[in-house]
């Protein structure tokens, strides 16, 4: 094993396989890989690992899993060798979305666990509705192990589900990115943010209790929104009927907002006619823009949740404009 100063030094390498170390005074990485040409490989900085917020992420999702799969009996310690073959994340999706995968209950080999993985991942990406471009965790990374794409993978799941957890903010891993090029093996070391600004915490209010309990009140909620919506939208002679998803692309909230507002949103803000989901997140997230700039908090509920057509949020967000403009003419 070779012991290089610099992390930006070039190592040579041979293109069967590799042994060295990479060290500098911020990160010692040991590399035993075999690396083709031009083929890229990332490792979390074992300092990194000890960040005190690093350390609460894992432990908040490590404890909200456990709470999630208390009655499947199993107990999860490290997120990257109990998650890594598919087995905790099929538990996990099934007990948050009450559906039953079609998958092996038990596989031993690499290749019945990637296949696995591959039904299980494909089967979230699909719910969450995340943009290819935007999913950062594949089969292959998780399947190694990477810490980096199953945090992302927690974070994106618990987010959607609305987990009654806090995560700490603004949590980053240092990774060392390390390519071999001409046969030299060249790094830099990258900041991976896993988690932003996560001020939405989950917590039951009157629309859970009117979905869980009231049907018939929340057809009264929903009704007296319609009309409230509708009376402005109607000036634009746009009519709404189905609160869930008509509002899904964000054009009917940015809209609104001009109507309530009393001004004319310049179409070159946002995606008049929306066709991808980025589009979509797009105007829903300048829709929030223009209520916060009207004195209103900023809409607890995601961009994404409002796209997903998911009803309670749209209630949420549509329930705090009719508080404030009801009287409005």
């Amino acid at each position: 094993m070779t012991w290089v100063t610099g992390v930006s030094d070039n190592l040579m390498a041979n293109s069967h396989a590799l042994s060295h170390c990479l060290y500098s005074k911020r990160v010692c990485v040991c590399v035993c890989v075999v690396l083709e040409e031009n083929e890229v490989r990332t490792m979390v900085d074992p300092n990194s690992r000890n960040d005190p917020k690093l350390q609460e992420l894992m432990k908040v999702l490590i404890d909200w899993i456990n709470d999630v799969l208390v009655g499947e009996r199993i107990i999860v310690k490290d997120l990257a060798e109990d998650l890594y073959d598919g087995q905790v994340l099929q538990k996990l999706f099934e007990k948050l979305e009450g559906e039953r995968l079609n998958v092996a209950e038990v596989t031993q080999s690499e290749i019945a666990q990637k296949q696995k993985l591959q039904t299980v991942l494909e089967k979230i990406n699909d719910t969450l509705k995340v943009s290819i471009r935007n999913i950062k965790w594949t089969i292959d990374s998780v399947h190694a192990k990477s810490i980096v794409a199953i945090l992302h993978l927690l974070v994106a799941l618990s987010q959607h589900c609305r987990a009654p957890i806090r995560l700490p903010d603004h949590v980053s891993i240092q990774v060392v990115v390390v390519q071999k090029r001409e046969g030299i093996l060249q790094s830099r070391q990258v900041q991976e943010e896993i988690t932003g600004n996560t001020e939405y915490v989950f917590t039951r209010d009157a629309f859970d209790t009117l979905f869980d309990h009231a049907p018939d009140k929340l057809n009264v909620v929903k009704k007296t929104l319609i009309t409230f919506v509708n009376k402005h939208l109607n000036k634009l002679n746009l009519e709404v009927s189905e609160l869930d998803t008509q509002f899904a692309d964000g054009v009917y909230l940015v809209l609104l907002m001009g109507l309530l507002e009393g001004y004319f949103v310049p179409l070159f803000n946002f995606f008049l006619t929306p066709e991808h989901f980025d589009q979509k997140v797009h105007n829903v997230a300048f829709s929030f823009e223009l209520m916060q700039d009207g004195s209103l908090e900023k809409p607890k509920p995601r961009a994404e949740d409002i796209v997903n057509c998911d009803l309670k949020s749209t209630l949420r967000v549509l329930y705090n404009l009719f508080t404030k403009y009801r009287n409005v003419e």
